[in-house]
Parts: C-alpha cells; sequence; structure tokens
C-alpha cells in the first residue's frame, strides 16, 4: 500500500485537518492509499526537545531523502519568542513538566535549556524537510476563477504619497556581502578578534557568504523614516519576517521600537535593566515585565504620549484595541503585510480604524528594493486589474536549507569591536569584516547540487510553458555574483534554444515582471529562498485573494515529492473567530490541490490506473468547488470550512461515479447519491454548531477528541464518511 504522510501542524489547518482527513482516507483508501499522520506542530517540537515525544520531524527529515517520500505538509508556526512562551505556558497548565524558557540564561543549565528550546524558534521546520527547490505556480482553473470573480484591489490616489524605505550604501546587508566558492570540503570557522563564534562543514564548491548590518547605520535609518514619515505626512510601519529570520529581525526590532521611542528607553533606562526589559520582544512584552510595578502607570503612560504625539502615526494591528505595530516583532511578518498594503492602495490602518498612506519601512535591501518597486509602480501606474493580470510563477532556491534562511546558526548579535574572519581548514582568511558592538553579522550558504537541480527546474518550467524565465540575479551583489558563475555554466548542460532566459537584478526583475503582468502575460520568476518567500505571497494576493491558493510543489531531490498547502498568516485570526463562535473561515483549497499533486505524483510513479482515476475525480471535484463557489464564508451562521469539506466530497463522490474505472464507480455511486440526497440536512447539522463558544482543550496543543467533535458535527455527514 503507498502512504502520503500529512503533516499535523497548527492553528486553523490543524483544526481544517480533524473534519478533512477522515474524508481523504475514507477516498484514498479505496485505491490503496493510506494518510498517515506525523505531528510536527510546535508544540510537539517542545515536547520532542525536552524529551517528552517523539522527534516527528527528524524522522520526516529522513522520509525526504527516500526515493518513494510523499509528504503534506501544511503551514505550521515559525515561532518567536514570544509564540514559543506562550506554548510552554499551555502544556505546562496541561501537566507537562517542562521548565520555563531562560529569557537571559544566568547559569550553564539554563543555557542548555535555553538552547534545546531555541530549535523550536523561526523556521525550524522547512530547513529540515524542503530537500528539494520550490516549484509555486496558480492552478489552471484558480487563475480561472480569480479572474471570473476578482477579489477588490483599492485604488492608489492619484498623487498618493505611499513609498517603501530600505538602507543603502555599506551600512546594509548588501552593501558589505562578501562571497566565496569553497573548492573542496572542508570545516570553515567563523572567528571575533580570534575566538571562534562557529563553525561548519562545507562541501565541495559550496558558496558561502558573509555580511553584517551596521547597528549605528540601522538606528540612523530608523530615525531618518521617522522624520520622513513625520515632513511628509504619512504613517510609519515596519516590516520585518521575525518568525523566519529568529536572529536578526527581531534585533532590527528591538532598534526601531528603541529609536521611536527613545524618550521612555533613555528615562526609564535603569528600571528597565533591572526588569531585563528586551526591546526586541515588544512593548506587550514590557507591559507583561511591569504590571504591577510602581510605575506602570507611569511608563504606559509615557509610551502613549509618544504614540499622541507629533511623531508620525503609526500603524495599527488592531485599532479597537489600540494595539500598535510595536506590540510584537511577530506581528507584522513582511511577506504577509505587504501584499495588503499593495492592496489597499498604499494603506495601512491608524488608531482611528481609517486607511491612511503610509511609508512602510524594510530594512534590508536585499529583499526591500522589491517592495520598494512593486509600491513605486502602483504609485505610478496605478491598481492592478485582477480580471487580465499575468500570473508570476516561482522556481525557488531552496534545498538543503539554501541562503538566508538557513543562516540562524551562523548569525549573530556582535558582542565586542573588532574583526570577524572566515578561515579555512588551513587558517586562510577567506572573508573579513570590521565590526562594532551589535552589529549582526551573518553567513548564509547554498550548496551546489541544488543550484544544478534550481536551473534544471527553471529550464523545464520554461519548456514547459514557454513563458521567460527571469533570474533574479544581481552581479554587483556579492553573492548573486558567485552564483551567477554557477548558473551559467550549468545551463550549458540544458537545450535552452527557443527559450527566453534572462537575467537581472531584482529592480529590474520587477519592472520587466510588472509590465507583463499588466499586459496579461505570465512570467516565470527565478529566485533564492527569500526573494521567493516575498514573490509567492506578493503576486498571489494580488492576482487570487491570497497565497494559500497556489500549488506549491517541492520535487525532492531524492525522487520523491513535498507538497505545500500555502500561507497560514491569517491563521491566528481564524482560530480566535472558531472559538468564540464555532465559525472556521479557514479554506482548504490548498490542501485539496496539494492532495491531487501527490496522488498524481504516486499514480505516475507506479501506472496505476485506479489512482490516475482518483486523482482525475479529484481534479474535477476542485474544478467544480470553485466553479459553484464553495469556499467558507467568513461569517457566522453561513456554510464554513466543514461545509467546504462536505463539498469537496460530494463533488470527488460524483465525479467518480461518472469516471471509467468500474470498481470506483460502483463504490462511489451509492456515496455521492447518499451525500446528495442528504446534502440539507448535513447542511443544516453543520451550521446548528455554530453560534457559540468551542473548547477544544488549548491553542497550541488541543485535545483531539474536543477538536473532533467540534470539527464533525455532522452525525449524518460522519456516517456516510466512516462507512466507506
Amino acid at each position: 500500500m503507498s502512504k502520503i504522510i500529512w503533516s499535523k501542524i497548527d492553528e486553523a489547518p490543524a483544526l481544517a485537518t480533524y473534519s478533512l482527513l477522515p474524508i481523504v482516507n475514507a477516498f484514498t483508501k479505496a485505491a490503496g492509499i493510506e494518510v498517515v499522520t506525523s505531528d510536527i506542530s510546535l508544540a510537539s517540537r517542545v515536547l520532542a526537545a525536552m524529551g517528552l515525544a517523539e522527534d516527528e520531524l527528524s524522522k520526516l527529515g529522513k522520509v525526504v531523502l527516500q526515493a518513494d517520500g510523499n509528504i503534506i505538509k501544511l503551514p505550521n508556526i515559525s515561532a518567536s519568542i514570544g509564540q514559543l512562551k506562550d506554548c510552554i505556558a499551555e502544556l505546562q497548565g496541561q501537566g507537562y513538566d517542562i521548565p520555563d524558557f531562560p529569557e537571559n540564561p544566568t547559569n550553564t543549565e539554563e543555557e542548555k535549556i535555553r538552547a534545546k528550546y531555541n530549535t523550536c524558534l523561526g523556521s525550524a521546520v522547512n530547513p529540515v524537510l524542503r530537500e528539494g527547490n520550490s516549484d509555486r505556480r496558480a492552478a489552471a482553473a484558480v487563475k480561472k476563477f480569480a479572474q471570473k470573480n476578482p477579489h477588490r484591489l483599492k485604488a492608489f490616489s492619484k498623487n498618493s504619497k505611499a513609498y517603501v524605505a530600505h538602507m543603502e550604501g555599506n551600512g546594509d546587508f548588501y552593501g558589505n556581502e562578501q562571497s566565496v566558492t569553497v573548492g573542496n570540503g572542508q570545516k570553515v570557522t567563523i572567528e571575533l578578534n580570534g575566538k571562534e563564534l562557529a563553525n561548519i562543514d562545507t562541501l565541495d564548491k559550496e558558496i558561502i557568504d558573509a555580511t553584517y548590518m551596521s547597528v549605528k547605520a540601522l538606528r540612523a535609518f530608523i530615525q531618518k523614516t521617522i522624520d520622513d514619515a513625520k515632513k511628509n505626512g504619512v504613517l510609519w510601519s515596519i516590516h520585518l519576517k521575525a518568525t523566519m529570520m529568529k536572529i536578526s529581525d527581531p534585533i532590527m526590532f528591538g532598534h526601531a521600537l528603541e529609536v521611536f521611542f527613545a524618550p521612555v528607553f533613555e528615562k526609564y533606562a535603569a528600571t528597565f535593566e533591572e526588569l531585563n526589559i528586551n526591546a526586541n520582544l515588544g512593548i506587550s512584552d514590557i507591559e507583561k515585565k511591569i504590571a504591577g510595578l510602581a510605575q506602570e502607570a507611569e511608563i504606559l503612560a509615557a509610551f502613549k504620549a509618544i504614540v499622541d504625539s507629533d511623531n508620525p502615526e503609526i500603524a495599527m494591528v488592531d485599532s479597537d484595541k489600540g494595539t500598535t505595530n510595536f506590540n510584537a516583532s511577530n506581528d507584522v511578518i513582511i511577506d504577509a503585510s505587504m501584499p495588503v498594503v499593495v492592496r489597499e492602495g498604499g494603506k495601512q490602518w491608524n488608531r482611528n480604524g481609517d486607511a491612511v498612506e503610509c511609508v512602510a519601512v524594510i530594512p534590508d535591501s536585499t529583499y526591500g528594493m522589491f517592495h520598494a518597486e512593486m509600491l513605486a509602480d502602483c504609485v505610478a501606474n496605478g491598481q492592478y486589474d485582477v480580471t487580465t493580470m499575468g500570473n508570476v510563477a516561482n522556481v525557488g532556491l531552496m534545498a538543503q536549507k539554501a541562503e538566508e534562511y538557513g543562516s540562524h546558526p551562523t548569525t549573530f548579535e556582535i558582542a565586542e569591536a573588532g574583526t570577524v574572519e572566515v578561515k579555512d581548514a588551513d587558517g586562510k582568511v577567506l572573508m573579513s569584516h570590521d565590526v562594532e558592538v551589535g552589529d549582526i553579522w551573518r553567513l548564509a550558504r547554498v550548496k551546489d547540487i541544488p543550484i544544478k537541480d534550481w536551473v534544471r527546474l527553471a529550464v523545464e518550467r520554461a519548456r514547459l510553458t514557454g513563458n521567460p524565465a527571469i533570474f533574479w540575479l544581481d552581479e554587483n551583489r556579492a553573492h548573486d555574483a558567485e552564483m551567477l558563475k554557477k548558473v551559467h555554466v550549468y545551463l550549458k548542460d540544458h537545450d535552452t534554444s527557443g527559450l527566453d532566459i534572462q537575467f537581472m537584478n531584482i529592480t529590474d526583475a520587477t519592472r520587466y515582471t510588472n509590465a507583463r503582468v499588466r499586459k496579461g502575460e505570465d512570467t516565470i520568476s527565478v529566485t533564492g529562498n527569500v526573494l521567493r518567500d516575498h514573490l509567492t505571497d506578493m503576486y498571489p494576493i494580488l492576482e487570487l485573494g491570497t497565497s494559500a491558493k497556489m500549488l506549491s510543489i517541492v520535487p525532492l531531490l531524492a525522487g520523491g515529492g513535498l507538497y505545500e498547502t500555502g500561507a497560514g498568516g491569517s491563521a491566528p485570526k481564524h482560530v480566535d473567530q472558531f472559538l468564540a463562535e464555532g465559525h472556521l473561515r479557514w479554506d482548504s483549497l490548498g490542501e485539496f490541490l496539494a492532495l491531487a499533486e501527490s496522488l498524481r505524483f504516486i499514480g505516475n510513479k507506479n501506472s496505476d490506473a485506479k489512482i490516475a482515476a482518483l486523482t482525475a475525480a479529484l481534479d474535477i471535484a476542485n474544478d467544480s468547488y470553485l466553479d459553484n463557489n464553495k469556499e467558507p464564508s467568513r461569517r457566522c451562521g453561513e456554510p464554513d470550512n466543514k461545509a467546504s469539506h462536505f463539498f469537496l466530497a460530494k463533488f470527488w463522490a460524483e465525479a467518480l461515479a461518472q469516471g471509467d474505472n468500474a470498481e470506483l464507480v460502483a463504490k462511489f455511486a451509492p456515496i455521492a447519491a447518499e451525500l446528495a440526497a442528504n446534502e440539507d440536512k448535513i447542511i443544516s447539522e453543520l451550521l446548528a454548531s455554530e453560534g457559540s463558544p468551542k473548547d477544544i482543550g488549548g491553542y497550541y496543543h488541543p485535545d483531539n477528541a474536543k477538536a473532533e467533535a467540534a470539527m464533525r458535527p455532522s452525525a449524518t455527514l460522519n456516517a456516510i464518511i466512516d462507512a466507506i
């Protein structure tokens, strides 16, 4: 029997799984396919780190190295420190004997505990599972549906003042970057003033980069953006990715907070030091630590006074609650927040709940240039037309922890001024930087085999589609210059006759792509890992309304497949609504599409006619789901995620009943009839469960029985599915 591993993860997608997976299993087992779960949720990873649960993530790390590995990966929490602390507290409340998170370790034991918990922070899951490069594109049916049923993009005002600000010059990662290709596999050491910070085992022909961001330049940049925002009369906001970039971006966030609220940090410096206040964790953490303090009201009033002063307005996470952009570093995640800025016509929300034009502050220019050009294009040319805009697919280099997202173990906040040197096994200095206290220094790496596969995949997609493939590589950036050398060599291994393959820096690539988008022409963006993340949220959100509807296929280097199901950035709000009123608005279309690709992989690999018939029927069901507008409503009392799963089952069964596989026709024709006959009753039972709070036993670690009961409230549907 073939096997698909379905990841059990977090938040709204995890809740949806309780309802969807029984349906999936009922259908796939008819074709000899078993779908099993693997719990890689944040809570599971915390328990595994503390030795209280199986390390499911490590097990999956072995599966992706197998020729027949087949995993459907739902979006997981890339935890910030605040989220990790909340998860730990919830598990402790459930009776698990695990220690608190040591924010500032004071002894060897606390350092060991912190090291264990650090493995759960940020992008802990993706680097383990992504043993292949990324193929992300919109399914034809999804694109067609979006054009027929366009979501609303807000117009840009004629003289819009919205813009993006990013660092420039030698203070930034871009300007300070150095890069080399390592000739032989060897141990490379990172030293600060002769003392080892870390060492890595490089492979033959691997590219390694080293760079740093000057904290002085960063703080001066932040202050300038504040002054400019005030002068330009625009809302101020900062956009980072403190979840994925778990070392560098919280530090940037902390500096921004300290600069914006400098008078508060100066006045209460002694108090904040005594309380171990860490600006990287945001105002919400400060509020927790000053709670009950004699100066609590005074300090809160000081923060509010800055917000109420003649400083530029700050973007709000929740205007009704007075929650600013500075509440927590993980509240505003750039690849989710910047598409919204563009979608809303260059605007974000102020404390009155009004959408106003903004400056989006993105310190790191290595991707800030993309967002700057996206916003500038709309300011100059107006909003996009969803009914006609072209598609932007992506071939992303991410295999084997490629590029910046793999740099966490080699990212450091510099503890003393001096020189950071990267040395080879013979002690030869490969790269060197003079740094100051507080600077953010990082080393990133890209292995040779993933680059070869990346080039292959780009050529394959260009050949299959006939669309231009644009390598977003900047010859003036050290890393990209090394990449270009390899790409030009590896392109010679392929037949590129008749293909349109080009190389452009970020700004030029964005302009070229957007011009095609406006003409309704499709383009393949071929990018590194970080830009992949930004592009595959920005363009789908503008084109389709969400990135969760994208096909996200990772052809694994070993021969298997990893099928990702889209972004989970709005998942927390979905859970909040579900807990309050039993309505889950998460759209599982990403899971439906990923399942179809997963089944297609198995069917093709085994030349199995029954699996092919099952897959073809699911394709029809997905089309029917879209054509009949069965996605979940946002409002309680209307069909939600649970109902969308019923409709998938109904459409899938109907397609199988009309298919050409006699065995599946015989099995599913009566199921299709039964689901159709009971549709009104089933929907009624599903809606009857809404309108009241739901207890699922936990946010990060729900009780399976309670969650399943809440997500499978239709006895009629359950009986039909369970009897298949």
